[in-house]
């Protein structure tokens, strides 16, 4: 009975654990040019652990993180909150199918979660003060589904080789 306690706090420990190297990936200072293409690291982690483990990385789990990333980011508070609850309310809807999909099906998907997003936050910023969409707008979105297929790779090794 211990054991199955205690490999239930460690895989938890190993998903927060991720959530967290995402977190700093995203408030990493990067130069000029390549700030603009920095995705939405901590939306990827989120996404990969709702579809693979959606018992135990849910809305909660969403709406925390995206809180904290509010607070990294120094946007108003809640921005990120509602956007990575509701994408992650969608792939909780849908995991079992999407979970059959090939890496291709799923980066589309994943494509759609992140442009959302990335598309909430904007809506949400213009209710503040009108802003203008540029063509940098799209930049995070197109490079979180190039990043898809690698993070996947990495995320499912923790998962399978860790047990989580």
């Amino acid at each position: 009975m211990n054991d199955r306690y205690h490999e239930h706090y460690c895989g938890i420990g190993r998903v927060v654990l991720t959530l967290v190297m995402a977190m700093v990936l995203r408030i990493l200072p990067l130069p000029p040019q390549l700030a603009a293409y920095n995705p939405d690291w901590v939306l990827l982690v989120l996404i990969y652990w709702a579809l693979a483990i959606p018992e135990r990385v849910g809305i909660f789990s969403a709406w925390t993180f995206g809180l904290l990333t509010d607070v990294l980011t120094g946007r108003m508070l809640g921005q990120y909150a509602l956007a990575y609850s509701l994408v992650i309310y969608i792939c909780l809807k849908l995991h079992k199918r999407l979970r059959r999909f090939p890496l291709l099906q799923q980066g589309v998907f994943v494509f759609s979660c992140l442009l959302l997003s990335q598309l909430l936050l904007f809506f949400v910023k213009n209710l503040q003060h009108p802003a203008q969409l540029h063509g940098t707008f799209w930049l995070p979105v197109l490079s979180g589904t190039v990043c898809w297929p690698v993070l996947h790779t990495l995320l499912r090794f923790v998962h399978v080789s860790k047990r989580i």
